[in-house]
């Protein structure tokens, strides 16, 4: 049995080899399908890996008051409805007046994205971003301090000239050195490095290891443009509490805007993994696009795989006569282009997963997502190369081994 099968798979690659070029385009037609499914699915899953990993830094026991709902929609290019900016003095009522036991409250704002931090001679390149922020604000948004402490309580109420930078800042103006106690610039006022921040890479083009976080007062006597909208961000320790904290922090913002109990919320509410589902059924939708494309590429190349495999049983009909006439059987004649055809797809398949594997690797890296081998849709498309060939090729082989000996050998 083994021997039969062996002699196959060798008749097989010696017929592959005498049809070079058909094969080639046969498994280049293949290929451009399979390399579509995973090169899509692969980009898909580096982007739902790095969502996942942002946010679930988080927890899902956090969550924001912020200007707007994430669900209000867009008409004609514009909001249905205009949410004032949440001001500093709403945000600093909110923390002094909101009690839910278990709970720690974090405010802060971006006073700008495009700061030139400065220490002694060297400045960064390109220009970085700078938060104020109070002593919640790394906890409740899932950051670590590395190197050095966090904020406390005095530094935000007292004022300090104090910062805690993210790894880019270190690496581009203090390569080599210590950045604890160093002094940095920011718009000519002198800060002393407390702490740095973990790595956080770069997620939509946004670098979050390029940014500076000081105490907010101070950055608000910077920072001093109009309409600063302010963010508010609420962890609870129990998340089986947090039900209860979110109504709470509703009713307390209700409040410190005077809406009565027919007003509508004029601002928004949004929870980590809300976000994540959010995102995630929008990217079902581009899972469906990449299976759609990738079937009605992969259903051509399965009519070019059988119509070459038709031409092959046509041309070699007369070695077909000659097999049977020394005895081959009808199964060992269609195990043999059979075999031929389940090599083309196959090797039609390895060559689209590499493709598609390479692709999104690029795409991830191009644009900042943390990208992971898709396991899953490589066994998708082996899976669907298998059942290619096993169609396509089902069909000639069925011919070749139906067809009759004397004929065959009379065929020219």
């Amino acid at each position: 049995m083994f021997p039969l099968f062996k002699e196959n798979v060798r008749i097989a690659f010696f017929s592959i080899r005498s049809q070079v070029l058909r094969t080639v385009l046969t498994v280049m037609i293949i290929a451009i399908g399979i390399t579509a499914l995973v090169g899509i699915l692969s980009a898909i899953a580096a982007l739902e890996n790095t969502i996942t990993s942002d946010f679930a830094s988080m927890g899902s026991n956090t969550f924001n008051l912020q200007r707007y709902d994430s669900q209000i929609r867009i008409n004609g290019g514009e909001r249905e409805k205009v949410n004032p900016v949440i001001g500093y003095r709403e945000v600093k009522d909110f923390k002094e007046n909101y009690e839910f036991p278990q709970t720690k409250v974090s405010i802060s704002f971006t006073g700008t994205s495009g700061a030139e931090i400065k220490h002694e001679s060297d400045k960064t390149d390109p220009e970085a971003s700078v938060l104020g922020v109070n002593e919640n604000y790394i906890s409740n948004s899932g950051l670590n301090v590395e190197k050095g402490r966090d904020f406390s309580i005095f530094d935000i109420e007292n004022n300090n000239n104090v910062a805690i930078v993210g790894a880019d800042i270190t690496n581009g103006l203090l390569e080599g050195r210590d950045p604890l106690d160093k002094v940095i610039s920011v718009r000519g006022v002198k800060f002393r490095i407390i702490g740095t921040l973990e790595s956080k890479g770069s997620t939509f083009g946004n670098n979050q290891d390029l940014r500076v976080l000081i105490p907010i007062q101070v950055a608000r006597s910077i920072f001093t443009q109009p309409e600063i909208n302010y963010n508010i961000s609420v962890r609870v320790e129990n998340k089986e509490m947090l039900e209860g904290a979110q109504d709470e922090a509703i009713m307390t913002f209700r409040n410190i805007r005077g809406l009565s109990p027919v007003e509508e919320n004029n601002f928004g509410l949004a929870k980590s993994d809300d976000l994540i589902n959010r995102i995630f059924s929008i990217t079902q939708y581009l899972n469906i696009a990449a299976w759609v494309i990738s079937i009605i590429t992969i259903f051509g190349s399965s009519i070019a795989l059988m119509n070459i495999m038709l031409v092959s049983v046509s041309e070699r009909t007369r070695e077909i006569g000659v097999r049977k006439a020394l005895g081959a059987k009808k199964n060992t004649i269609a195990m043999q282009f059979f075999m031929e055809t389940l090599i083309i797809g196959q090797l039609g398949g390895l060559l689209g997963i590499f493709f598609g594997v390479l692709i999104g690797f690029g795409v991830s890296k191009a644009v900042g997502f943390d990208f992971t081998t898709p396991w899953m849709a490589v066994l998708w498309a082996t899976g669907i190369t298998l059942v290619v060939a096993v169609l396509a090729g089902s069909y000639p082989a069925a011919k070749a081994a139906k067809q009759d000996p004397i004929e065959s050998l009379r065929y020219e």
